[in-house]
């Protein structure tokens, strides 16, 4: 007898989860029934989420991380949101190609995944690529964004921690972390600090945090000062990965919690949509948006009539 999909991807197949992930992005409705299967089988995967501008060397950061958690004997998965190709929706970067020391351990997992043009980089189809990982019996799930703009906060809904990286020079951008990013980040990291200006950019961070309302008790998010590219640092950065795991346990779990309400949102919001979609026309959806635009009706109550089946326009 031929074993499941399921099944192959609990036995950590790597060319089943290559199968389950395209499943998913590709929207398709056999998604939802993999991670129907999948789903009491997960919830013992850390997931760590990275994400700042481009340039910040993330995926060479990650890359020395699998290394040292491979070390450690733990097993890893990484998905790499890339930007979309505007032609095909595919993944334009291709982080396997940069982490093609991994590529014949078994223990590691790599796919790039595509933003499909969704706010935050994080494609939707990337909680389900994490579900099917942490059903793999990945010990850690590692997920790179695309990190463009303030959208990062997007990470939170995918993540249990989230590390934003930084490089000496960006002037203005850590200003920006006001905006933003400050709030999703637990662990800081300087990297390429061997350049000019490390100082100063930790020393702006650190003065953002300052101004952070805290108390003893609560986690101060650390700094830490990487060299990618020569492993300077890394080992810090996983010590103060465990260190976070080791204090947060509680608030983990309630961040979890919040992730599974923000995740059972998108569906709901998805399924009414697609109900509305197989309800009303194409025809009669653009004949309420002409009426919207002449100001015949406002827009809430043209939701209303089409939520609560009104007559047609």
């Amino acid at each position: 007898m031929t074993a499941s999909l399921s099944d192959r991807i609990l036995a950590a197949d790597p060319r089943a989860i290559a199968r389950g992930i395209s499943i998913v992005e590709n929207d398709s409705a056999a998604a939802a029934q993999l991670v129907r299967e999948l789903f009491q089988r997960t919830g013992r995967a850390l997931i760590v989420g990275v994400t700042g501008a481009p340039g910040a060397g993330k995926s060479t950061l990650v890359d020395a991380l699998v290394s040292r958690w491979r070390r450690a004997g733990q097993s890893v998965g990484v998905l790499a949101v890339d930007p979309s190709s505007p032609y095909t929706g595919g993944a334009l970067l291709g982080d396997r190609v940069r982490m093609q020391a991994h590529a014949q351990d078994s223990g590691v997992f790599v796919r790039s995944m595509a933003t499909r043009g969704h706010l935050g980089g994080l494609a939707h189809a990337t909680a389900d690529a994490a579900v099917l990982l942490d059903a793999s019996g990945k010990d850690i799930v590692a997920i790179e964004t695309v990190g463009v703009g303030q959208d990062e906060v997007d990470i939170v809904r995918s993540a249990d921690i989230s590390i934003v990286v930084l490089v000496p020079g960006m002037g203005d951008d850590v200003q920006a972390l006001k905006a933003g990013i400050m709030e999703i980040a637990d662990i800081f990291v300087v990297n390429k600090s061997d350049r000019d200006g490390a100082d100063r950019t930790v020393t702006e961070i650190e003065t953002l945090l300052s101004l952070k309302a805290s108390n003893e008790i609560e986690w101060r998010p650390p700094i830490v000062r990487t060299e990618a590219t020569t492993g300077r640092g890394v080992d810090q950065l996983v010590d103060a990965i465990e260190q976070f795991r080791a204090h947060s346990a509680q608030s983990l779990a309630q961040r979890r919690r919040q992730r599974m309400a923000a995740w059972l949102r998108t569906i709901l919001v998805e399924r009414m949509m697609a109900r509305v979609e197989s309800r009303v026309p194409d025809s009669e959806m653009e004949r309420w948006v002409d009426r919207i635009s002449s100001r015949g009706i406002d827009p809430y109550s043209a939701a209303d009539a089409i939520v609560n089946g009104g007559p047609p326009v």
